[in-house]
């Protein structure tokens, strides 16, 4: 989906009015109770074990920060790549593994001596000067004193005030007026602007309590670096300062938000801060205006806002004002379906009457006590709406955008159509494929387009909403039932030869080494679809006690559906079953079907893969 078409709903249409209404809302939902007060200040702080934005190391015990966008420290991981190629698991390598101190340096100390001066040293909490005099006073060889007493009979000296880096919060070591990182920062950078403090500015002039004079070759220059720079990277930190203010609402909602989903997706510290100093550096007033891929920004930072755009929708638009900017959000009916995010989008159903009641449909639809488990019936709505809003465009006179112009003789030229298109495999008026070319009429999408329409039409008569838009009767009870099934097979199992070669160890290792480089549990999930049968989505989604050993015997248990017991099905000895507990290892033999007590059935075929036919209450055969 194009730039344009995805954030539609957002653009502004009131420049003077939107931004300001948006903040306002934002900062109201901030202000709440019910926002976690870790996403408020501007420096946002992570703590350590965080459920969602975890930043250490997963080795418990280790401290330090997570490199790489692997969820392992840079020792860790070195560790890691090298046990993985002596074949160690890496739920081994984690267990196994010792924790790790974190480093000096990693956040900003405070000089024990001089509250207004960052520490020089982490170790002993002195800032550059004291440093140096401890440093002169321990080379003295004098013994006698210690460092507390030494220590307390010191006098602070006065700070050089916050860094001059407009988004850092720590404090400047020097009269420069930058802190120690955004001083190497600008060496690096080449010193632009060539701001210098004078020779022996210490003996000179601090020595005496005086200013130290700041020396530019090109002040403006040094000013525009200070603004631009951006800030250190402090482990478990966030830092929005510099964003406008909208744009750093939104990230703050966004993160707050996706903290709230049952399984949000993984977005590591260094990702936010990807997409933070992309828009502080093209100073973007909000992320409706942000250019996916601007900057230099990889893939993931796109994604991150594009999913704070899905929760900013919830908050910019009400249900009406969906309803008028063409979208739907399911989320405002207390739904998500699995999988899928809350927006509905209708605007590809070009007539504004057949929009507003394909939207009113799933509203009710979402409303009723019927509402669906999956996002299925809500997309084959969709698709019919706009399969028969497409053909009316380019039959109707006006191209159907007057209902009360529609006769029976256009809904029999639609529904000759689909089938004309499913008969000659012709593409769709409507729907399209990510390349741009129409997608092909099936004998499936013709039936869920005619099952749909006439859903939709005969709901519109019903519900009176076919005469207050003065839709003939006639035209509405044209569009045919397809059926239920039409053109859908039943599943089937591999057969055993195809799943002996899928099952195959070489395969198996070749997959695991192509694609679950890091173990991730690919190979398990595949070895045990294979063997047992089931369908992809029941073995991800199994618990882990419905694997395991009984008798000896492999067990994989599961729910047949429309059944009236729960039938397991046995398993081969693979990476899941061998952990299990009690796991022994079994060379790779046939094992025949079990029954709930885990003894094999008499009369089994050798190979389990296909699943057998299973008596129901009804005493029919599957």
């Amino acid at each position: 989906m194009r730039r344009q078409e995805y954030l539609r709903p957002l653009f502004a249409e009131r420049p003077d009015r939107v931004g300001r209404d948006r903040l306002e809302i934002l900062t109201t939902l901030i202000g709440g109770p019910s926002f976690d007060p870790i996403f408020r200040p501007d420096v946002i702080a992570i703590p350590g074990g965080h459920a969602v934005y975890r930043w250490e190391c997963l080795v418990e015990g280790c401290e330090r920060t997570r490199s790489g966008g692997s969820d392992l420290c840079s020792e860790h991981q070195r560790q890691w790549a090298h046990d993985s190629e002596q074949g160690v698991g890496k739920a081994a390598f984690v267990a196994a593994a010792q924790g790790l101190d974190r480093r000096l340096g990693t956040e900003e100390t405070i000089c024990r001596i001089c509250p207004e001066r960052p520490a020089a040293r982490s170790d002993l909490r002195l800032c550059q000067r004291h440093l140096s005099r401890w440093a002169a006073r321990s080379g003295e060889g004098d013994d006698n004193d210690s460092f507390a007493a030494w220590v307390s009979d010191e006098q602070a000296c006065p700070g050089y005030g916050p860094c001059g880096a407009v988004v850092c919060p720590n404090l400047a070591d020097s009269p420069l007026g930058l802190c120690a990182w955004h001083g190497s920062r600008y060496r690096h950078d080449s010193r632009p602007g060539d701001a210098a403090m004078p020779d022996s500015w210490w003996q000179r002039y601090e020595k005496f309590g005086k200013a130290v004079p700041i020396e530019y070759g090109d002040q403006a220059t040094f000013r525009r670096w200070c603004a631009a720079v951006p800030a250190q990277p402090w482990p478990g930190q966030i830092n929005l300062r510099g964003l406008r203010p909208l744009v750093r609402a939104e990230i703050q909602w966004g993160l707050f938000v996706h903290t709230r989903r049952a399984r949000p997706s993984r977005w590591d510290l260094g990702w936010i801060r990807s997409l933070v100093t992309t828009c502080r550096t093209l100073e973007v007033d909000s992320l409706v205006d942000f250019e996916f891929g601007a900057g230099g920004s990889a893939a993931f930072t796109g994604a991150i806002a594009k999913e704070i755009l899905h929760e900013l929708r919830l908050v910019y638009f009400t249900p009406e004002q969906a309803k008028d900017a063409g979208f739907l959000e399911t989320e405002h009916f207390g739904v998500l379906f699995p999988h899928r995010m809350s927006h509905i989008d209708l605007t590809g159903i070009p007539q504004r009457w057949l929009r507003d009641l394909t939207w009113d449909y799933l509203a009710d639809l979402l409303r009723s006590p019927r509402c669906p488990r999956s996002a299925g019936p809500v997309d084959g709505l969709r698709r019919a709406a706009a399969e028969l809003g497409a053909f009316l465009e380019v039959d109707v006179p006006g191209g159907g955008h007057d209902p009360a112009v529609l006769r029976e003789a256009h809904a029999q030229r639609f529904v000759a159509d689909q089938r004309h298109r499913e008969r000659e495999g012709l593409p769709s008026l409507a729907v399209k494929r990510t390349d741009g070319t129409g997608s092909i009429v099936t004998t499936v999408t013709r039936s869920l387009v005619f099952n749909a329409v006439r859903k939709l039409m005969r709901g519109a008569l019903d519900s009176g909403a076919a005469e207050q838009l003065g839709l003939e009767r006639e035209f509405i009870i044209v569009f045919p039932a397809a059926g239920a099934a039409t053109g859908r097979t039943a599943r089937r199992p591999f057969p055993d030869e195809v799943a002996r070669a899928l099952a195959d160890e070489a395969n198996l290792a070749e997959l695991a080494a192509t694609y679950d480089i890091n173990d991730n549990g690919v190979r398990d999930i595949w070895e045990t679809t294979v063997i047992t049968g089931r369908r992809l989505g029941e073995v991800v989604n199994a618990r882990w006690d419905c694997i395991g050993r009984y008798g000896g015997l492999a067990m994989f248990w599961h729910d047949r559906p429309r059944s009236a017991t729960t039938t397991p099905r046995s398993a081969y000895p693979n990476a899941s079953t061998a952990s299990s507990p009690n796991a022994s290892a079994r060379p790779w033999t046939a094992s025949p079907p079990a029954t709930a007590t885990g003894r094999p059935e008499p009369n089994a075929p050798g190979w389990p893969c296909s699943p057998r036919p299973t008596a129901t209450t009804t005493g029919r055969l599957r």
